[in-house]
């Protein structure tokens, strides 16, 4: 299950850092995963959505349904991204702050969707990035749930896993803060 993968990558996580917090450069989006902030930085743990979030909002505006494996992925945690590395190299796993965040994320779901409707593309949901300096991301397709090496613009490069679960569970957490990029 992917809420079970991602516990389990997220709970490594913590126990490589002594179960201290996580931090990101202060700003001014508040989010329940915060146990404290200073000036120059917030510090944070992953936790658990209650309520979860839900694509219905989504489904309704592509007339689809979105895979469970992209709603469970996206409505586990709030945390920050979760940084880790896998036999392809480096994978930052996006996550979802707080409820704006969310919102913005389907903002930008509904732009991606209508460009690849319009490039006769499968509609494919990202979910992690690859190397700080590149503009390769992974993602999921919406209809099989099989994850994508991506590019912007441009149709999926290569198949990395058959699904998320499998994908998630080869992971290994890394000991380091999140990069933003």
């Amino acid at each position: 299950m992917v809420s079970n993968a991602l516990s389990s990558i997220i709970e490594k996580a913590l126990i490589q850092r002594h179960h201290q917090p996580f931090r990101t450069p202060a700003d001014e989006w508040v989010s329940p995963c915060e146990t404290s902030r200073d000036q120059d930085w917030v510090y944070w743990q992953p936790v658990a959505q209650d309520p979860p979030v839900s694509f219905r909002g989504l489904e309704n505006a592509i007339e689809a349904p979105i895979h469970p494996d992209i709603s469970a992925f996206y409505s586990s945690f709030w945390s920050g991204p979760i940084e880790t590395a896998s036999q392809e190299g480096h994978v930052s796993l996006i996550q979802l702050w707080n409820e704006d965040d969310f919102e913005r994320l389907v903002g930008n779901l509904v732009g991606h969707y209508l460009e690849q409707r319009r490039a006769n593309r499968n509609f494919t949901v990202f979910f992690a990035t690859t190397e700080p300096d590149s503009e390769l991301f992974l993602s999921i397709d919406n209809s099989s749930g099989v994850v994508f090496l991506e590019e912007p613009g441009q149709p999926p490069l290569r198949v990395i896993d058959t699904d998320l679960t499998g994908f998630l569970n080869r992971l290994e957490a890394i000991d380091s803060d999140p990069a933003i990029y």
